[in-house]
């Protein structure tokens, strides 16, 4: 997720808000962004309620920028994806921001309730670190490259 054009033609670096609980992936995801070379603002979250209190500029996240795209993981503490999900999908200023749901769990019930919830996509994490990486840059290459993003003024 390194940059996008705006409605104006000039290329933008893209905000990500990456909700991981795992050090590793965090790791694995933060290097196939900055991979690209395009010098992506990715602003990290732990758990569901601080995902919550960044997306509301609540607390210690209240100049937090609003994200371009959300990548997100299902299984986390205090609040979990599905949670972090809804609030953004029933709320009309966040709604419109892409949710890409990058997790471990390929259950269909997942998947399905995932989809049901406005999820963007949903995308099973590859067990191998490269195949991991490639993924996390096709995601960033179609937010950056090929998709057209709101502009979206906070």
């Amino acid at each position: 997720m390194s940059s996008f054009h705006g409605s104006d033609g000039t290329s933008t670096p893209l905000t990500v808000l990456l909700v991981e609980d795992d050090p590793g992936d965090v790791l694995l995801i933060t290097e196939a962004l900055q991979g690209r070379g395009r010098n992506p603002r990715v602003h990290t979250v732990t758990d569901g309620a601080e995902a919550v209190s960044f997306l509301y500029r609540a607390g210690e996240h209240a100049t937090a920028p609003r994200p371009d795209v959300v990548l997100l993981d299902l299984n986390l503490p205090r609040m979990d994806g599905r949670e972090v999900l809804a609030h953004i999908k029933s709320d009309p200023d966040l709604r419109s921001i892409p949710v890409v749901v990058l997790t471990t769990s390929g259950a269909a019930e997942d998947i399905m309730r995932t989809y049901e919830s406005h999820a963007n996509a949903y995308i099973t994490k590859p067990i191998d670190a490269d195949d991991f990486a490639t993924l996390v840059s096709r995601v960033d290459e179609f937010y950056s490259d090929v998709a057209r993003l709101p502009d979206q003024g906070w």
